[in-house]
Formats: structure tokens, C-alpha cells, sequence
């Protein structure tokens, strides 16, 4: 089996590790009360955010249809999918630590690694991934109202189930990616990419082709997105490390 990487994919994940990077760097001069913005309703800042995880999850559905194009095992999954959700255990306990009243729960870490496993289970749906992320979309929309009209239990807002995203009253945490409406975004990188793939011809094919010489320019940025999970898991210790030395200099 060949594992090679196709280097498009990489450097988008690896812009969006950047934004991300400034934009927690802005969030936790905010929290130091150096910078005034409000993350939680202000426009600028929510809409970022929306935008660099829409990007993540491309990219993950992107990621989960070359791997099953090259015929990576279940074994070399769920390796994988075990790093994901240690990952997102270590987000929980390190967040409530920070913020004990609004730990995460069910943030990006945890919301991927339930979609990573619903998107492997369904890559043989080609097509259809278009129209069912378009229902999960829809959904979004569509459960405030059902909730409303008592159609759907009132216990979907609960914290043991409102990870599904069928919620009309969001929970307080500092990250919150349910089922609904983000699951879509994963389909839709899956469908994306398998159709890339095939006007591309094979996946080892393009993987090698892609990835045998990068531009020169776009190499850190290729570089990041291939170590994304460990960056993730190390910037904001040291971007909080970093201020509060600064703030002690």
C-alpha cells in the first residue's frame, strides 16, 4: 500500500493551522486583557472562526478519501483515530483546568474523531455524500424549529446528547463542533476530493505525482499541515508561555 500525500491538501491544512495560530494568539490577548474583542457574538471574530474549522474538516474528509483510495487499513486507521481522541481527552482536562465553568467537551478533536469514523463507514456513498451533508445542513435550521414544536425531545439540548448538534440553545464552552451541522463539511471534503481523484486518475498516481516536488515556497506551509495534530496540540502552551513571559519581562 502505497501512503504518500497529496501536497494540496497538506498546504490548505497548514493555512488554516496559521490562521488558527493568529487567531488564538488574538483570544488569548483578549483573555489577558490586552486586547478588547469579543470572540463569542462579534461578527469578525465568530466568522473567522466558522471559516478555519470549515477548512479543518475539508481537509479531514479530503484526507479520509485518499487514504481509502490507497487502501489504508482499518489497523492504520484506527491508530490514527486513537491519537484524535487521546488528543481531544487531553483537550478536556486542559481546558478545565483553564476554564472550569466552560470546559470543552465536544470540541473540534472530539467532533472529528466521531466524523472521522461516520465518513470512513460511508466512502463507498460517492454521490450521495453531496445531498446527505446537505441534510445535515438542513438540519441545523431545521431543529430549532422542531424543538419548538415538540417534534424532537426537549432532551436533545442536554449535555449528554446535544454533541449531535439537534440543539436549540447552545451550551456554554469554549468550543462546541456537534454533528450538526459540521459532519457536512467532512462529506463534502470526501466528495470533493474523490471527484478530484478521479479526473486525476488513481490515487497513488496523483499522490506521488503531487508530492514529489512541492514548491519551494509552500514547504513550511506543507510541512505544518502534515504535523497538524501535533501542532495542535502545542501551540497554545506556547503562545500562552510565551505572553506570560512577555507580560513578566
Amino acid at each position: 500500500m502505497r501512503t504518500d500525500r497529496l501536497d494540496a491538501v497538506d498546504a490548505l491544512r497548514g493555512a488554516a493551522m496559521v490562521w488558527m495560530t493568529v487567531f488564538h494568539f488574538c483570544f488569548d490577548l483578549s483573555n489577558a486583557g490586552l486586547l478588547q474583542a469579543n470572540f463569542y457574538r462579534d461578527p469578525v471574530w465568530t466568522w473567522q472562526r466558522t471559516c478555519i474549522l470549515s477548512l479543518f474538516l475539508l481537509c479531514a474528509g479530503a484526507g479520509q478519501a485518499i487514504a481509502v483510495a490507497q487502501g489504508q487499513s482499518w489497523q492504520r486507521f484506527w491508530r490514527r483515530w486513537a491519537q484524535v481522541a487521546g488528543c481531544a481527552l487531553l483537550v478536556t482536562l486542559g481546558s478545565a483546568l483553564m476554564f472550569p465553568k466552560s470546559f470543552i467537551y465536544f470540541g473540534v478533536l472530539h467532533g472529528m474523531a466521531v466524523m472521522l469514523l461516520i465518513v470512513r463507514l460511508s466512502a463507498g456513498c460517492g454521490r450521495w455524500l453531496w445531498p446527505m451533508g446537505a441534510a445535515v445542513l438542513a438540519l441545523k435550521f431545521l431543529a430549532p424549529w422542531a424543538l419548538g414544536e415538540a417534534w424532537l425531545p426537549a432532551t436533545l439540548n442536554d449535555k449528554t446528547l446535544n454533541w449531535i448538534g439537534l440543539i436549540s440553545i447552545k451550551p456554554m464552552t469554549e468550543d462546541f463542533v456537534p454533528l450538526v451541522p459540521w459532519l457536512a463539511l467532512v462529506w463534502w471534503g470526501m466528495a470533493l476530493a474523490q471527484w478530484w481523484l478521479r479526473r486525476r486518475g488513481s490515487a497513488v498516481q496523483s499522490a506521488a505525482s503531487e508530492a514529489s516536488k512541492p514548491a519551494l515556497a509552500l514547504l513550511p506551509v506543507v510541512f505544518l499541515g502534515r504535523w497538524s495534530l501535533s501542532y495542535y496540540m502545542v501551540h497554545q502552551p506556547l503562545l500562552l508561555a510565551g505572553l506570560w513571559m512577555w507580560q513578566r519581562a
